[in-house]
Order: C-alpha cells, then sequence, then structure tokens
C-alpha cells in the first residue's frame, strides 16, 4: 500500500495536471493539515483514492463544520446546507479525534500472511500559543487522547494491534517540534506512541526549510514523519522498507 502524505503547503509537484504520472500507483492519501480545502478537492479529484485529513491551526475556514465545539449559535441558512452534507464534502474523510478501520484498505500482515485492515485515527490542531480555534494546553490534549483508549484496546484485541496510523498535525515534545510558543510539540504525545505504537505517525506543522533536517525517524516502537510538502511511505512496514525510509527519507 503506497501512501502520499501532505501537508502545511500547496505543493507545485502534487498540484500539477501531471501528478498520477509522478507519483503512480498511490493507493492512500493523507493529509496532515494546514491545507485549503481546495487543494484537498484536487488531490481527491485527480487520484479518486481514500483520503483522510486533519486541521490544523491555520486554513480553518471550514473548521467549523466539522468539529462542534467551534460552531457559532447562530448559523446562516446556507451554513446549516453545508454542516448537513459536510460527510460527503471534499471527498476525504476528517479523522477529528476519531478512528477508521478500512476494510477496503487491506494489507497482508507480515507475521500471519493474512489480510488485515488499515487501522488509522486522527488529531487534529496544534499547542495552544494565542487561544485561536483548534489549539489545546497539553492537559486537554492527553484528556482527549484518553477518550481514544477503549477503541485502542479494542482494535487490540480484534486485529493484536492498537493502530497502523496515527495522523496529526503537531508533533510530539522534542521529536521535529521547534522551541517557539506555536510549534512546541504535546509530551502527551509522547506518551501515545510509546503506549500505543502506531507503525506511522505522520505529522505535519513544521516546515522543513533546511532540507538537512530530519523528515522520518524511528522513536520507540514507531516511524516519525513530517508530512511538510509530501512524502510517500509504505504497508507493510519491512526493515527493508524501514531502512530506506529512515536513510533516505530526509531528502
Amino acid at each position: 500500500m503506497k501512501i502520499l502524505c501532505v501537508s502545511d503547503m500547496i505543493d507545485p509537484m502534487v498540484y500539477n495536471q501531471n501528478v498520477k504520472e509522478i507519483f503512480p500507483d498511490i493507493d492512500l492519501i493523507l493529509c496532515a493539515g494546514d491545507l485549503p480545502m481546495d487543494y484537498i478537492d484536487f488531490i481527491v479529484s485527480v487520484f479518486n483514492r481514500p483520503t483522510y485529513f486533519v486541521f490544523g491551526n491555520h486554513n480553518l475556514k471550514e473548521f467549523r463544520f466539522y468539529d462542534k465545539a467551534s460552531r457559532n449559535t447562530v448559523m446562516s441558512a446556507r451554513d446549516l446546507q453545508k454542516l448537513s452534507d459536510q460527510s460527503h464534502s471534499h471527498g476525504g474523510k476528517y479523522l477529528g479525534f476519531s478512528f477508521d478501520v478500512n476494510h477496503e484498505l487491506s494489507y497482508i500482515d507480515p507475521e500471519t500472511g493474512k489480510p488485515t485492515p488499515l487501522l488509522i485515527a486522527g488529531v487534529p490542531g496544534s499547542i495552544r500559543y494565542n487561544n485561536g480555534q483548534n489549539q489545546y494546553t497539553d492537559r486537554q490534549m492527553k484528556f482527549k487522547l484518553m477518550k481514544m483508549v477503549p477503541h485502542l484496546w479494542y482494535n487490540k484485541l480484534k486485529y493484536g494491534r492498537y493502530l497502523d496510523i496515527l495522523l496529526t498535525h503537531a508533533t510530539p515534545r522534542h521529536i521535529h517540534d521547534k522551541e517557539d510558543p506555536c510549534h512546541r510539540g504535546f509530551e502527551s504525545f509522547n506518551w501515545f506512541v510509546e503506549k500505543f505504537k502506531p507503525t506511522f505517525m505522520v505529522h505535519g506543522h513544521i516546515h522543513l526549510y533546511d532540507m538537512r533536517e530530519e523528515r522520518i525517524g524511528k522513536y520507540w516502537d514507531s516511524v516519525l514523519v513530517n508530512a511538510y510538502a509530501h512524502t510517500i511511505i509504505e504497508l507493510p512496514l519491512t526493515q527493508e522498507k524501514l531502512k530506506e525510509l529512515t536513510e533516505g527519507g530526509n531528502q
């Protein structure tokens, strides 16, 4: 399963009429936040493949259609219509502190040799730095992550693992993050990744202006991927693919 991960900028290599020639055989697209919804529209329409997205701390014009807590008490008739249709809008599936078990995106489990569905969860937002939309303190984030635990245990009992992919906007603390107030990571993410061991954690938020910075690295039993602009990962993750990603994925 070949997965195209994007975040934080309209990448001319993706926003391109020849994108399917540039990125052939894509099975899944992950959008890790701070992207215009029109860009996600384009990706869905061109690739016609399952697409998941989370919101970041920018490009939040349509956030209220997906997040109940952010909605105004008074909405126009047009907004109410959009709200009623939002499950079909843009063609992608929003993962806001939620899960999906996708049997259509099954892959062969290297341990059992049997097909297994894709197990994915999404966590939107960034650390709180100016009280804007979709920003959380670390304590608030930990509380929201704790509410996800029963589903994770269910996955473990039924499928033998908690999660294949955790899609977020922000990073764990001291992994791919920065020291300015906006770009600090969540310590609660460190706990989550160490405890529940997703094969991949795909995030955005951190712009890679210096391409010598790490894009992909292994932490605990997970591979953390910065999706800035674009990058490609694959499931199942073999040792050969892991070596290729960690040694060559930072270009």
